[in-house]
């Protein structure tokens, strides 16, 4: 999730655990550092664009790693604010906040390794975008009136209903995917679309617009398809578009070790494509709608896939009509998307 979303968990937790036993101040900065400190590895440079991405949210994120590491950054705290006594509050006050973080983003489809070092598995749920202010918000509201409201309990109370409020917003958002994944696959039954591997996120900023990408389970079949179902369509039945995702290109260079790096990372869903200066790229495609993508990986010539250092290539749709577009379709207009113009929609 966005810095701003961990801040305002990482202080909302540190309140709620610390009470009145230290000052609401100090409880709101420290819950705030250590709701930080997990996305520093973002510094670290691993020299490739690509390794960088997966290679985010690894050790700094593990569960492992942040339960030792507790212990040692309460020690410190306790000892600036002299608060000896209060050890062992601030132990499980800091680490509740340092797990939390890795737990909020395996909420998004990007991919957390939770459990290293005895796994490397990113977990991703993909319920939540990256930010939502429907979660961020009551956060912010509960943090800001424990801090400023004279009455310190009713203060906290407030911070407890924010803590309540966004995660019941968490749980709503994973019950509202698990619907529209049901629906999704029933719909690619339907169609007589054979597809095991079904991606569902939500698309930007809200939980009622959700992006469907699903992968035929037939190996050289060279389609990925891709529809929008927003929760108030009602009875509409979804409309898929197909999309070629390289399968020629997959299978002359799938063994080739940054594509498989990244189709490990993503659970299969990459495609592959040649750039006009005749190089391999290839994308993530959790992480955006066709034809725009933020993580795509130029991989060097195709008579040598890999042998530079891969770079990143983001690419956007225009922001106003993105956004106009998903807040007509998220209250269940049939209108299609504005940079997919030229596609025509298919049963696949």
């Amino acid at each position: 999730m966005d810095s701003l979303s961990q801040v305002a968990l990482g202080s909302a937790v540190a309140i709620g655990v610390m009470g009145r036993r230290t000052a609401v101040w100090k409880a709101a900065t420290w819950g705030a550092v250590a709701g930080t400190l997990p996305d520093l590895d973002v510094v670290i440079d691993h020299g490739d664009a690509l390794l960088n991405m997966v290679l985010h949210r690894a050790e700094s994120h593990a569960l492992f790693w942040l339960t030792l590491f507790a212990p040692l950054m309460a020690w410190v705290v306790s000892r600036i604010h002299r608060d000896a006594h209060l050890f062992r509050r601030w132990w499980l006050s800091l680490w509740l906040v340092l797990i939390t973080h890795p737990l909020l983003d395996a909420m998004t489809i990007y991919g957390t390794q939770l459990l290293l070092p005895f796994t490397n598995h990113p977990y991703g749920v993909g319920s939540m975008f990256i930010i939502d202010p429907a979660y961020t918000l009551p956060l912010i509201v509960g943090v800001v009136a424990a801090l400023r409201m004279k009455d310190a309990t009713r203060g906290l109370r407030w911070n407890a209903v924010g803590l309540v409020v966004s995660t019941a917003y968490l749980a709503w958002s994973a019950l509202a995917q698990a619907h529209v994944e049901q629906q999704a696959r029933d719909s690619l039954r339907e169609q007589g679309v054979a597809a095991e591997r079904v991606l569902v996120t939500p698309a930007p900023f809200q939980t009622l617009l959700w992006r469907v990408v699903a992968l035929p389970d037939d190996a050289s079949d060279p389609r990925f398809l891709e529809a929008y179902v927003s929760l108030l369509d009602g009875a509409r039945p979804l409309r898929f578009a197909t999309h070629t995702r390289g399968a020629e290109l997959m299978a002359a260079h799938g063994q080739a070790a940054p594509v498989a790096r990244l189709a490990a990372f993503t659970g299969g869903f990459v495609k592959l494509s040649t750039t006009s200066d005749g190089q391999l790229r290839i994308t993530d495609l959790r992480m955006g709608q066709e034809p725009d993508y933020v993580f795509n990986f130029d991989l060097g010539p195709l008579s040598a896939v890999g042998s530079v250092p891969a770079t990143q290539v983001s690419e956007r749709p225009p922001v106003g009509p993105a956004l106009r577009w998903i807040g007509q379709r998220m209250w269940g207009q049939d209108v299609a998307p504005p940079w997919q113009g030229a596609v025509k929609p298919s049963a696949g």
